[in-house]
């Protein structure tokens, strides 16, 4: 959100092979220290190994975001490059992840997904605790889930 208004940001990840000693970890658009708690919570509550890995994430487009809700897409960034396996183009995320791996609620979710539906955006990955009370009109699928772990399994894992 910048102020009252949803911008959509698409948050791009490169995990491979690291290539020096201490495995590097790169961010671009992103805090450092935001994203080595992403990965500290990847690592310990989602079973996403990428302690010997090198990790670079960025923001497409330059921009700098600093809000929680990009948490979700993040981490599923994240654990779709360590597998990968790519996210469905027409899939969003958001929520703040937790230290127990657990999506936290988010303000305005219903603003962020009609947005993101007049976009062409299909589904949506989502806090539980934001799916319902008349967000079920707003055109999209929408993925419900209560961890990260979950987040991870409905849209990276249960792909066939």
């Amino acid at each position: 959100m910048e102020g009252s208004r949803p911008i959509l940001v698409e948050i791009q990840a490169l995990v491979g092979p690291r290539c020096y000693g201490v495995p590097q970890r790169r961010s671009i658009g992103i805090d450092y220290n935001r994203l080595c708690m992403l990965l500290a919570v990847l690592e310990t509550r989602a079973g996403v190994n990428l302690r010997d890995r090198d990790v670079f994430v960025s923001v497409a487009g330059g921009l700098t975001v600093d809000e929680p809700a990009t948490d979700c897409a993040i981490g599923l960034a994240l654990a779709s490059s360590a597998a990968d396996r790519p996210v469905d183009a027409a899939t969003i995320a958001i929520g703040e992840i937790g230290l127990g791996g657990e999506l936290r609620a988010c303000a305005q979710a219903e603003r962020r997904l009609r947005v993101a539906a007049k976009m062409g955006f299909t589904q949506a990955v989502m806090p539980r605790s934001n799916a319902g009370g008349g967000i079920e009109g707003v055109g999209m699928k929408l993925i419900p889930c209560d961890s990260l772990r979950d987040a991870i399994a409905a849209v990276i894992r249960g792909q066939q």
